[in-house]
């Protein structure tokens, strides 16, 4: 299993637009992919789950996935969280 530790870029955190930018790209991944802030876990095709965890600019998150192209999966997530979508 790969995974990836990020820190969150957007200004305002994992809000609405970013967390639905976030999901939408996880969600075409073509593989499951996890996302874990402190001991709470949520599948990142899940807009409700990415919310539901209060994912604020700067906490740190773990992404992880299993597949053939996981780490590839999850340096392209990573960048779009690194990135601050809020400036987008």
């Amino acid at each position: 299993m790969a995974e990836r530790t990020v820190s969150i870029g957007s200004s305002h955190g994992l809000h609405a637009r970013p967390a639905a930018l976030f999901t939408q790209a996880a969600s075409q991944a073509g593989m499951p992919v996890q996302i874990t802030k402190g001991a709470k876990k949520a599948n990142a095709a899940s807009i409700l789950g990415v919310i539901s965890l209060g994912i604020d600019h700067g906490d740190e998150v773990v992404l992880s996935a299993d597949g053939e192209n996981a780490d590839a999966v999850l340096e392209e997530l990573a960048g779009m969280l690194e990135a601050d979508m809020d400036q987008a």
